[in-house]
């Protein structure tokens, strides 16, 4: 339940919504073993058929509407050391050739980093690519200087590889040549909505926020927890009798809640909750010092509710400083200062054009304007340069990524060389019992290693 699977899913609500699109949602189908590692409040689920009902029925409470998309699975394994699904074999078959035509990657480089098949862009008249997440900012954290100096290159080639265009949510992401940066993200409506009754309250004259601060995210070190219980630890007595709420589950969990207790402030640590819980409705501000984000969810869905942020003056709050309830701070005695002057003072009600630009309505046209989408019946890719004094620069350039592509088809075709860069030992293709459970076929001889 993190903001790389809810995101992608609200995209294919809002851009089905109208009717206009034939739009399918492909997601990774997990045996039951490893549902059990990922999903939380140990929810499972026997057969995709399953899944797809849970996943419907999820979005159309939330956004209020009946969803028009088709969805498909394709065979995922669970990384214990990454922490992250993993395509198995060719997922770009998944959908047929005579219905492919726009892809969109969430995550291209992570969708494509030991992808062995059909090139994207060969099948596909159009391959947008989402980057979602600073991988590059995780593995500095956890590994080596160089291991994030690898990833960055092989992030980099993938991408151009696969994807005709790229999205950078923020400038918090690495840099991709001719990529654009705008934050094609929205929020659930839901959110919104607590807004609303929130302004109806101030404007009775009612006290619209009895709590004081909190934090919500996955419980991982990572996740800015580092951050925050350092900046409470270092600051405990300018914010001597703030009370801070932090709701989260995760690998950490158990770390933060030690790290919490010997701090003299009062930090409780409470298991992860759904964000619209009326848990969280009457807390005034959100505490956010998280600088792996590339666009924080739950910051968004924070300003949504119409309470202040405060967050760091970080490349990934970019877009959020544009709302009035934003207070970023660029020290630790900033920090104090601004966490201090939330708690005394009350948010500013949200205008109807902030309320529009959260909404994923904006965030759809966003996305449909930068990727070009809007431009589709009208725009056809150029298959040759238009002017003949291009062509053998044009020719060269294209026969180069041709040699790459194909480098890369080679590589990740044999399992030694696929487990030399990360991958699942055996995700080469589907085994069996992953075929039988998305009804796919079994082909013979090709579930053994290449050597």
């Amino acid at each position: 339940m993190t903001g790389t699977a809810v995101n992608p899913l609200f995209r294919a609500a809002y851009l089905s919504k109208d009717g206009e699109r034939k739009v399918t949602l492909v997601i990774p189908w997990l045996s039951l073993k490893e549902q059990e590692l990922v999903y939380p409040s140990n929810i499972t689920f026997r057969s995709p058929s399953e899944q797809e009902k849970y996943v419907r029925q999820w979005v159309e409470e939330r956004a209020g509407f009946a969803s028009c998309f088709s969805i498909r699975f394709y065979p995922g394994r669970f990384s214990r050391d990454k922490g992250s699904i993993l395509a198995v074999g060719d997922i770009s078959e998944i959908i047929p050739d005579e219905e492919a035509d726009i892809a969109v990657l969430e995550e291209p480089e992570h969708l494509t980093w030991f992808h062995h098949g059909k090139r994207w862009k060969v099948k596909f008249r159009l391959v947008v690519g989402i980057i979602h997440t600073n991988y590059i900012e995780y593995v500095k954290r956890e590994t080596s200087g160089m291991q994030a100096f690898l990833l960055k290159y092989a992030n980099s080639w993938v991408v151009n590889i696969y994807c005709h265009t790229v999205i950078r949510l923020s400038a918090a992401t690495q840099e991709y040549p001719k990529s654009i940066i705008c934050n094609v993200h929205g929020v659930n409506p839901k959110f919104l909505e607590i807004g609303k009754k929130k302004i109806a309250q101030q404007q009775n004259g009612k006290q619209a926020f009895t709590k004081g601060a909190y934090y919500i995210g996955k419980m991982v070190w990572s996740k800015g927890y580092k951050e925050l219980l350092k900046l409470l630890r270092d600051h405990q007595k300018e914010l001597a009798g703030l009370e801070v709420d932090l709701y989260g589950s995760g690998e950490d969990s158990d770390q933060v809640q030690e790290a919490a207790k010997k701090l003299e402030l009062a930090v409780r640590v409470h298991p992860g909750r759904d964000h619209s819980d009326p848990l969280f409705h009457d807390y005034k501000v959100f505490l956010n010092p998280s600088t792996t984000d590339v666009v924080c969810t739950t910051t968004a869905e924070a300003l949504a509710m119409g309470k202040i942020v405060v967050c760091a003056n970080h490349p990934s709050n970019e877009f959020f400083k544009q709302f009035p309830n934003c207070w970023t701070y660029d020290s630790s005695n900033g920090f104090v200062e601004a966490t201090r002057r939330a708690l005394a003072e009350e948010p500013e009600q949200l205008t109807d054009a902030h309320r529009h630009e959260l909404s994923w309505e904006s965030a759809t046209e966003r996305f449909l304007k930068v990727a070009e989408l809007d431009q589709v019946p009208t725009r056809k890719l150029s298959t040759s340069p238009s002017k003949n004094f291009m062509s053998t620069s044009f020719n060269m350039k294209r026969n180069m990524e041709d040699a790459s592509a194909y480098m890369h088809h080679v590589i990740s075709g044999f399992e030694a060389s696929r487990r030399m860069f990360g991958a699942i030992p055996g995700s080469l293709q589907p085994n069996e019992e992953q075929c039988e459970e998305l009804g796919l076929a079994v082909q013979a001889g090709k579930h053994g290693s290449r050597k």
